[in-house]
């Protein structure tokens, strides 16, 4: 549904979008015979500032289409009953694979792709519509022949449905073609959060022209009453996956009460390390120098960097950090679970920090719709006019503030409630920039963490908090909170004072992330596991 591929051609939302944007530049780099298939967002999204009343605002900018080159292919999807032609672009700029985004030819059925996350329901629907059945179809008439569908979450499955209205593996009754479609499909389930899984009723679908032409008795069998995309997936695929080891267990879980899914693996997500990962670093780490030399190197480099990002924030904000203070960074999705505020609560032990020179810097956006989450905006906001000097929040996030933050700052934070987070990307860029991450034993840090050595894990992980429930939060903030500061005040920062040892960490969280940790490892994974034929189908 999107891709981040670059800031200026903002057709990506977070961090789904960044993966799915440095899968495909992967794919290029190492030359992997992978099609994408997305969706022109004619707004792409949100661009979100604050006002001067201290309030979350959204803007919608056009989306450049000078990267595009248009196709001469012919197809069409149907739509409220109404017959939409579609025009597909094939990307020309920013990845070496290929990548055809969708949209409506003419003017007047644009309301579908407008906006991405644009709309309510029955956008929602009409948008995979285009994208998974479209995409089946322009794959077609293209003429190009397909081993394995990749469903990369819900969004894409009505492609399933396609392929098996189409009778395209064969099979006489519904069981059947859904035995014979198997073999030609994967599907990566992202989120462990209930509501990121998306359900739609059987009317609406069928108002839509979603169901496809099936029955809702068919329908049912293949992605419940209502229909569950995430179900769907499931009983549609050969094999699934969740994005890091402990996702997948968690996944195994969640989904374990499903008829005829598909069994769950992990392939630990990953980050494009040419995009991500600063060029001084890579000079610094050159194998012919001497240590001491790489040593020097790398923490002049990430000293330059930090001055960089003082700079940029001075004039995005006009707040003045202190290159030689020590900054946390913390940026991403606006989300209440993810627990931006963690460190806010309590201020005696926010104050202790300060006065240890210690500053926060903060970006992020929320959804449109999410008023929580725009709360949690607002909340930063106003801690940084509380803490001038000490918090300062970046407004407009983007990869391009992404970028800097995961170079410029000293320790990466990650607090999110375990077992939420399914991944988590961020913190991958900053390791690779030797920033440490301070982080939950969640989403990917479980398999990265050496705790004192790569980073620092904030307290330990208990089985018996995963399945906690909003009743138990409150217990859970207060004492993860407490970790926090207990790990920030008595590891982290005296680590810090100690130059050699400090480079040393930064060394060993760069080593950790270099391949373990990247998309070209991400894509070698899913080539063995996921898409070869030889890959384990129980």
């Amino acid at each position: 549904m999107e891709y981040g591929l670059d800031p200026s051609f903002p057709i990506y939302a977070g961090g789904l979008g960044i993966l799915a944007g440095d899968h495909m530049k992967s794919v290029g780099d190492l030359r992997i015979p992978l099609t994408g298939i997305g969706l022109f967002w004619d707004e792409g999204y949100t661009k979100q500032t604050i006002s001067r009343a201290g309030q979350v605002e959204d803007g919608y900018p056009k989306t450049p289409r000078d990267a595009l080159r248009r196709i001469d292919v012919r197809l069409e999807v149907t739509v409220r009953g109404k017959k939409v032609p579609l025009r597909a672009w094939k990307l020309e700029r920013y990845i070496t694979s290929t990548l055809y985004l969708l949209e409506p030819e003419h003017e007047d059925d644009r309301w579908i792709t407008q906006r991405l996350y644009g709309g309510g329901d029955e956008d929602r629907l009409a948008q995979e519509i285009v994208l998974g059945v479209g995409g089946v179809r322009l794959l077609h008439a293209l003429g190009e022949a397909v081993d394995v569908y990749h469903f990369n979450e819900g969004h894409a499955v009505f492609a399933g449905l396609e392929l098996l209205r189409q009778h395209r593996y064969g099979g006489a009754t519904l069981p059947e073609r859904v035995a014979k479609l198997r073999p030609h499909v994967a599907f990566t389930t992202h989120t462990p959060v209930p509501a990121g899984n998306e359900v739609h009723e059987l009317a609406l679908m069928r108002k839509m022209d979603a169901d496809l032409g099936f029955t809702d008795a068919e329908l049912e069998v293949i992605g419940g009453d209502p229909f569950s995309m995430t179900v769907a997936g499931l009983r549609l695929a050969r094999i699934a996956n969740g994005v890091a080891e402990l996702h997948g267990e968690t996944a195994r879980t969640m989904w374990k009460d499903v008829d005829g899914a598909a069994p769950i693996i992990a392939v630990t997500n990953g980050v494009h390390a040419p995009t991500w990962q600063d060029a001084r670093i890579r000079a610094a780490l050159v194998p012919d120098k001497a240590k001491a030399t790489q040593d020097a190197e790398l923490w002049n480099a990430h000293q330059a960097m930090k001055r960089e990002m003082v700079a940029e924030i001075a004039t995005r904000t006009g707040v003045h950090l202190k290159a030689e203070g020590f900054v946390i960074g913390f940026a991403r999705r606006a989300a209440s679970y993810k627990r931006a505020d963690l460190i806010l609560g309590d201020d005696a032990a926010l104050a202790k920090l300060f006065d240890a020179g210690v500053q926060i810097v903060y970006s992020g956006k929320a959804h449109p719709r999410d008023t929580e989450g725009k709360k949690l905006v607002v909340k930063l906001v106003e801690a940084a006019k509380q803490h001038p000097g000490h918090v300062v929040f970046v407004e407009s996030y983007d990869m391009r503030v992404g970028a800097l933050l995961t170079r410029g700052v000293d320790v990466w934070l990650n607090n999110p409630r375990r077992p939420l987070e399914a991944s988590g990307t961020s913190g991958m860029k900053a390791a690779m920039n030797g920033v440490p991450n301070v982080s939950i034993l969640d989403g990917w840090w479980p398999e990265g963490c050496e705790h004192g050595v790569t980073g620092w894990k904030i307290g330990d992980a208990d089985p018996a908090d995963d399945a906690f429930d909003e009743a138990d939060a409150k217990r859970v903030d207060l004492r993860d909170r407490q970790l926090l500061f207990d790990v920030l005040e008595n590891e982290v920062l005296p680590a810090y004072a100690d130059r050699a040892k400090w480079v040393a960490i930064m060394r060993a969280s760069i080593a950790m992330s270099q391949w373990r940790f990247a998309s070209d490892r991400m894509i070698e994974d899913y080539v063995a596991k996921v898409y070869s034929a030889s890959a384990p189908a129980t």
